[in-house]
């Protein structure tokens, strides 16, 4: 191993202290190696230097720069302080923000090569995460975001000097505890968040032209006059069945007012923005972490950093993608940094420096070279659970020590059942593929039926998968926030995704009604 030697003026920082003058020379080093050398493609970036309180009201606003106020917020920011002040949890070095300009929060007490490490972390290998995923391009609107977070704020703030605190509250109780039914799950045309905003204006300005009291006198049929409908052209109409909860009951709910039913859309706007985020958090760390290695050592390698510097660097790094072995107290599942670091790194030894195992399971990659176009390709085109099928190597699960453990609620014993042999292999990959899934993961809802035009039930109905029912308590403390918004009777039924059997029925009746004003 051929030592680094450094000579002090050519250290772009010497000793822990920082100043701007020092993070702006680590900027331009960092921004170089990701650029020329890495072939990464960021948005603009903005550097922001915060205190330890202000990065727990970032944590306590789900990450973000601007946001509307709820009480949930403070209940976070009060429990994180109170941890974070006792010596029970540390912070985050930095925080990150899907936008561009890519905005980066760093702490003021890390120490230089801390700051060095986070920018390399963050506004390069997040930010090119975010940039070029499909995922993200698909689903998020980066250009947008903060203007629409901007008006989200402004928009709510009006809503709670018009119509009351208490009020504006029960519809973002409501809204956020359905945030996870909130996103359209499937390809659609992604939103443009600044069009959003001049539509919402343009809805408030027919409304308010179009407006006429004398509609709310005008006798309603009876029930016999109205056409019956099947069931089969009732759902058609309605676009049943629906598992964007949040959308339905914003263009649905009969009694909700048209500022409830923006609110219902800015919680769903913000709710799809994070939805990449989850399906991809090995991914996205792997992307970070690797991108913060490699640039950290290149600065090392070229005498930028001294051996001290390096040796901190490398303490904090060790630390991140620990992964303690499954008999460890402090094993917790796998760590997404380590699964995600290391199959970065056996991407690009594949790509370029293939054995026969490899080339037998991966004939397009192995030996193609250039390891560093191979992992901005896997950046790029997928997902944890495809990402995982598709490059998980026999090798790296024999690095990991990876076995499957069959856990069968009937049977005395655990078995394993899955081993390092070629069938195992798979098998351990497509089951560990599978913990990634949200489509696995999270409960299969939908809205399958309503009957406007009669008693305005809504029918939810719940596909239950390896036979895990919904919790009592929590299915129905949600349910009653549907009911608020939709103003009538709610049913969920949870039934067999394989026997469509019935397995469990819980009902929430009419309340008095979030849209009864």
């Amino acid at each position: 191993m051929t030592a680094v030697i450094t000579r002090p003026d050519a250290l772009l920082y010497d000793g822990v202290e920082w100043d701007y003058d020092k993070i702006k020379r680590v900027y331009d080093a960092v921004e170089h190696i990701a650029l020329k050398e890495m072939g990464l493609d960021v948005y603009p970036n903005q550097i922001e230097v915060i205190t330890a309180e202000q990065m727990l009201d970032a944590y306590s606003s789900i990450g973000m720069p601007l946001m509307y106020r709820h009480w949930s917020f403070g209940k976070h920011f009060a429990r994180d302080e109170m941890m974070y002040r006792k010596g029970y949890r540390g912070l985050a070095y930095e925080i990150v923000i899907n936008s561009s300009p890519c905005i980066s929060y760093i702490m003021e007490e890390n120490t230089m090569t801390m700051q060095t490490l986070v920018i390399a972390h963050a506004a390069f290998g997040h930010n090119h995460f975010f940039k070029n995923n499909q995922l993200f391009q698909q689903w998020t609107d980066a250009q947008g975001i903060l203007d629409y977070l901007e008006f989200a704020k402004t928009y709510i703030t009006h809503c709670e000097e018009r119509y009351g605190h208490a009020a504006v509250e029960r519809v973002l109780d409501a809204a956020h505890a359905l945030m996870s039914q909130g996103v359209h799950k499937y390809p659609k045309k992604r939103s443009d968040l600044r069009t959003e905003q001049r539509r919402e204006r343009e809805r408030q300005e027919y409304q308010d032209q179009t407006f006429n009291d004398l509609w709310r006198t005008v006798p309603k049929p009876a029930a016999g006059q109205r056409p019956a409908k099947s069931v089969s052209e009732r759902k058609k109409l309605l676009g049943l069945p629906e598992e964007n909860i949040l959308y339905f009951l914003e263009k649905k709910a009969p009694r909700l007012e048209h500022w409830q039913r923006e609110i219902l859309r800015i919680v769903r706007h913000i709710s799809q923005y994070f939805y990449p985020q989850k399906q991809t958090k090995v991914m996205n760390e792997g992307c970070a972490t690797y991108v913060h290695y490699q640039i950290m050592s290149r600065l090392h390698e070229t005498g930028q950093i001294s051996e001290g510097a390096f040796l901190e660097f490398l303490h904090s790094h060790t630390s991140v993608v620990f992964q303690p072995e499954f008999d460890d107290k402090r094993f917790s599942g796998l760590n997404p940094y380590a699964i995600g670091f290391a199959m970065m790194q056996d991407i690009a030894r594949i790509a370029e420096k293939p054995t026969d195992e490899d080339r037998q399971w991966f004939p397009d990659l192995a030996g193609r070279g250039d390891g560093m176009a191979a992992v901005r390709e896997a950046w790029a085109n997928f997902r944890d659970e495809s990402f995982i099928l598709q490059y998980l190597s026999p090798h790296l699960m024999r690095k990991l020590k990876l076995f499957s453990v069959r856990d069968d609620a009937e049977d005395p014993y655990l078995l394993v059942d899955h081993i390092h042999n070629e069938r195992g292999y798979r098998d351990i990959r497509k089951k560990l593929a599978r913990q990634y899934d949200l489509g696995y993961l999270e409960p299969d809802i939908q809205i399958v039926d309503v009957d406007l035009a009669g008693d305005r039930k809504l029918i939810l109905q719940h596909r239950v998968t390896n036979g895990v029912l919904l919790d009592e308590s929590d299915a129905k403390a949600v349910l009653r926030h549907i009911a608020n918004l939709w103003g009538y009777e709610v049913q969920l039924i949870e039934v067999s995704a394989i026997s469509e059997a019935i397995l469990k029925e819980h009902a929430v009746t009419a309340p008095s009604g979030i849209g009864v004003m």
